[in-house]
């Protein structure tokens, strides 16, 4: 696998962990883009971090899994 594939499947990994995790804020009630940074946003800028690393995690562990040859018995 060439390292543009590489870059373009974290890239999505990271975009789609990220965009569950600020749907999951605003789920919770939680404003990412209040004035200040109270509670709310600074769980909801969490949440965001945590969802795009999972989501590249995700997406690493996914491709490196297709990578992998079966075995020979």
């Amino acid at each position: 696998m060439g390292p543009l594939l590489e870059g373009l499947t974290d890239a999505i990994g990271f975009i789609v962990g990220a965009l569950l995790g600020y749907g999951l804020g605003v789920a919770l009630g939680l404003n990412l883009f209040a004035e200040g940074y109270g509670t709310g946003s600074i769980v909801a800028i969490l949440l965001v971090g945590l969802g795009g690393g999972m989501g590249l995690q995700a997406a690493r562990y996914i491709r490196d899994r297709q990578n992998r040859t079966p075995d020979a018995d």
